[in-house]
């Protein structure tokens, strides 16, 4: 979808029952039936780059059903739409008739859920109109921009019973999931420490072609470049985080308490303009928000600390930074290796990875290892496909909940806030409103999703 929303919500703006609180949960939709070989009925809102990567994965199932697509670009709707025809037979209901143009899509009464791959701008509202019309929502990351968005999420998943997930991948990822087994078969201890973060070189996708961006620019440098102007602060945390916070139980007898952030200046993406369009360039002259580097430390309630890094403005290799430390060891996946005392053939010494990544491969990963296989992003976008699928026709609660969602998203909004007020200290909304003590998580806890 084309970026307007009232120009960035200008830049760093900042109690009925849960489908998340109750693992009987049954959908709104009493037409549908509660059993996992029953066929979803989806809507895919945005066929971009990603939305149409995610309906290929749709389309290799023979238990879902695409009835709509949605995009304001006419072309990618039929290219969508064929998609649905040679895979399937029939031909999807199109909508391309501008911005607003998804809220008759998600009126219809023929599909039981949607996925959102939209500008980010886009993910909240969609998902707010997709729930208060009946529909189960699985949308990409962020799930919001700013914290009231947040709210508007977790409130309307409770005030109608719809459940929204956040279609989180990097939570799915062969080498997270067998150190996410491994923490809960207690061979890091207690936990004390973790580090994650974006770490990733993304200068060549908010400029395209050339140092080109915004309307008439390609893929994404045609919204997300506007993202680093108006903002600074940490604008794509949960592909860190999510992992993080389901090793450390967020939501789920632990929570975030506090946050504060710290930006750099900014440099890379001046220079890169320079380096690539010349000094006298047009867009030589545009003045980024976003620092090179951001950096945010959360405290959790139980004592952890989280250290998150946003730097996708230079040039560095691709990481995700993760490092999880407890009282009887640590994991690193920069170097891919592992300290275990009185584990570890050395004290001191790193161990290469590879022998617990096979002797603790999560079951999930056991058992779906083949069907994954080209699903994108090394398999792990099987997973978070088929977790939601399978949530919504189980009607069950999916194991990335609205709650997570609003928590690991609401960190951007945070961190721009900590940054303008001189790294000052923010506190995390509780968005369980304390069911955090109590509740109990679903994620990957078994060997079906």
């Amino acid at each position: 979808m084309t970026i307007k929303r009232r120009d960035l919500i200008k830049a760093g703006a900042g109690a009925a029952v849960s489908a998340s609180l109750f693992p009987n949960l049954v959908l709104a939709d009493e037409r549908a039936e509660a059993r996992a070989d029953r066929k979803l009925r989806l809507g895919f809102i945005g066929v971009g780059g990603r939305g149409t990567w995610l309906l290929g994965l749709a389309l290799r199932r023979d238990d879902c059903e695409i009835k709509a697509v949605c995009d304001v670009k006419p072309d990618r709707v039929e290219r969508a739409r064929n998609m649905v025809k040679e895979a399937h037979g029939e031909t999807p209901r199109g909508f391309a008739d501008g911005e607003e143009d998804f809220l008759k899509l998600v009126e219809r009464d023929d599909m039981d859920a949607v996925i959102i791959a939209t500008p980010w701008l886009w993910h909240a509202p969609m998902a707010v109109a997709a729930m208060k019309s009946g529909k189960a929502v699985g949308v990409e990351v962020p799930a919001a921009v700013t914290e009231q968005e947040c709210w508007d999420l977790v409130n309307t998943s409770e005030a109608t019973a719809m459940p929204c997930m956040l279609m989180e991948n990097v939570c799915y990822r062969r080498d997270v999931m067998a150190v996410l087994n491994m923490v809960r078969q207690g061979l890091f201890g207690e936990l004390v420490h973790c580090h994650c973060g974006y770490q990733h070189d993304l200068r060549e996708v908010k400029f395209r072609p050339g140092v080109q961006f915004g309307p008439g620019a390609e893929g994404e440098a045609e919204w997300r470049t506007e993202h680093s102007i108006r903002r600074n602060g940490d604008i794509y945390p949960t592909h860190g985080v999510g992992p993080v916070a389901k090793f450390l139980d967020i939501n789920y007898g632990n929570r975030f308490v506090s946050l504060t952030s710290t930006a750099t200046k900014t440099r890379g993406l001046h220079n890169y303009i320079v380096e690539h369009g010349g000094e006298d360039h047009p867009n030589a002259k545009v003045e980024f928000a976003l620092g090179d580097i951001v950096t945010t430390v959360i405290r959790t309630s139980n004592g952890e600390t989280v250290i998150v890094s946003h730097d996708t403005n230079l040039p560095r290799p691709y990481s995700l930074n993760f490092r999880l430390q407890g009282t009887k060891g640590l994991w690193m996946v920069d170097n891919r290796s592992v300290y275990i005392e009185g584990v570890s053939p050395e004290s001191h010494r790193w161990e290469p990875f590879d022998k617990y990544q096979e002797e603790y491969d999560h079951p999930l990963w056991k058992r779906y290892a083949g069907e994954s296989e080209g699903a994108g992003h090394g398999g792990m976008d099987f997973f978070v496909m088929h977790a939601f699928i399978e949530s919504v026709k189980r009607r069950v609660p999916p194991p990335i909940d609205v709650y997570d969602a609003a928590t690991w998203s609401v960190i951007s909004a945070l961190s721009e806030r900590s940054i303008s007020m001189g790294s000052a200290p923010m506190e995390f909304p509780d968005f369980t409103r304390g069911r955090w003590v109590t509740r109990r998580s679903s994620f990957a806890m078994g060997d079906e999703f």
